[in-house]
């Protein structure tokens, strides 16, 4: 313990930045992403284009006309072959703060042999900056088959254990959802009013999902099951309780009504068929457009950076939220803009399944303003674990005993790396 402990002072938060290489400026964008952009040259309109072109279709992109274009007939591993580029790209950037203490980490993963289905005990741990749990929550993160974001301004990130061996479970990750998306919206019934005052009370999973072996157990459903809990909406109102908003200066009554997600890969298997005893705990409210940043974070995101930098102004905004450019996106379509690309090439075309879950009988109305009430839920973390055992863990260990050949080793990220004790701290 106290070697991993002697690492975590030595790492920075999730969201906060590492003392940069000598010559090297960086700068921190809304989503809290460091990014290093100055003093490496600044590349050329034409060396920019190229770079842009040949990282999409190296990803598998058909460029016509400055389209995207998708090949017919792709597949889920298709997708995940997209997202590999960027993947290695965050494992490449977070391998020199993680990988020392990955023989300290690999711990917390069960083998399979390890895990006991009826005597499978979950329990939620609020991840706090600084911890062993961060640490943790990091790495985990690092084995999903797209990038995983930090989360955007407000946060909160749980992992879930196995009380009866120590090891995890899996974890999900809250921040603020996007302003923006077009079918939520539409089945919430916001108008634009509504949704400024309200969307206070809604946050987005960012991630969420189990860790193997539990995931050969479907337990991601019991993880899609635990944000919902009654845990979760006090650790919203401990967090935020007695806060003023950033723009308004507004103190509002710390109420979680909803929260939403995404699907990594189209339609998802996790939240479709969540219903326990005539309750549809997620529900399908359509799909994303298809936009986004992920196939341009791949080692072209800091030539566009350090290009806008040079070339753009950002577009104004409110004063408190200070200076430089709002997030990854604006950044990229201001890029595509001056370079004269179509900034439809912004739009990777997978388009992801939303899901949301109400958190009360009237949380809908009470977002749409006509409610002070939402009439919140009472879901014990305890009780809908007790649920998801009886309804689907217990059957599928009987059925499926492959979570049995699941060995730890099969998870690490870095296996030849140095322990503690061989860098001689």
């Amino acid at each position: 313990m106290s070697e991993l402990m002697s690492v975590i002072e030595r790492v920075p938060a999730e969201g906060a930045s590492a003392r940069p290489p000598d010559k090297i400026e960086t700068n921190v964008d809304c989503a809290g992403q460091t990014v290093v952009a100055a003093n490496e040259a600044i590349p050329s309109a034409e060396e920019l284009k190229d770079s842009i072109i040949e990282i999409l279709e190296s990803q598998g992109y058909i460029i016509k006309s400055g389209l995207i274009e998708l090949p017919d007939g792709l597949t889920k591993d298709d997708y995940r072959r997209m997202n590999q580029l960027a993947v290695a790209k965050k494992l490449a950037a977070a391998e020199p703060k993680l990988q020392r203490c990955e023989h300290k980490l690999i711990n917390y993963i069960a083998n399979g042999h390890e895990v006991f289905p009826d005597k499978v005990s979950p329990k939620l741990v609020l991840v706090q900056g600084g911890s062993e749990e961060e640490l943790l929550f990091r790495y985990a993160s690092l084995h999903w088959s797209i990038p995983v974001s930090s989360g955007y301004g407000r946060r909160l990130r749980f992992l879930v254990f196995d009380e009866n061996n120590g090891k995890l479970i899996g974890l999900f990750g809250l921040g603020d959802p996007v302003f923006s998306l077009k079918n939520r919206d539409e089945w919430i019934g916001w108008n634009k009013e509504a949704k400024q005052s309200r969307m206070y009370h809604l946050m987005d999973a960012f991630v969420l999902g189990a860790v193997p072996p539990y995931s050969s157990l479907i337990c991601g459903k019991l993880i899609a099951l635990l944000a919902l809990s009654s845990e979760v909406q006090d650790a919203f109102r401990s967090k935020y309780s007695g806060q003023f908003s950033l723009i308004r200066k507004e103190k509002r009554e710390p109420i979680l009504a909803m929260l939403t997600t995404t699907s990594a890969l189209g339609k998802s298997s996790v939240y479709n068929r969540i219903r326990l005893n005539g309750v549809d705990y997620w529900k399908s409210v359509g799909f994303t457009q298809g936009s986004g940043e992920f196939h341009f974070s791949n080692g072209v995101y800091s030539k566009m950076r350090s290009y806008v930098e040079a070339n753009c102004e950002p577009t104004a905004k409110h004063n408190n939220w200070g200076t430089g450019f709002r997030n990854r996106r604006e950044v990229i379509r201001k890029c595509l803009s001056s370079l004269e690309l179509s900034s439809s090439l912004i739009y990777h075309g997978i388009r992801r399944e939303i899901y949301a879950a109400p958190l009360g009988n009237k949380a809908l109305e009470f977002l749409r303003g006509g409610t002070t009430d939402p009439d919140l839920h009472t879901w014990p973390a305890d009780h809908l674990a007790g649920l998801f055992k009886e309804r689907w863990l217990i059957p599928r260990a009987e059925r499926c005993r492959n979570y049995l050949d699941f060995t730890n080793d099969d998870y690490v990220l870095w296996p030849d790396s140095p322990t503690l004790e061989e860098e001689g701290r």
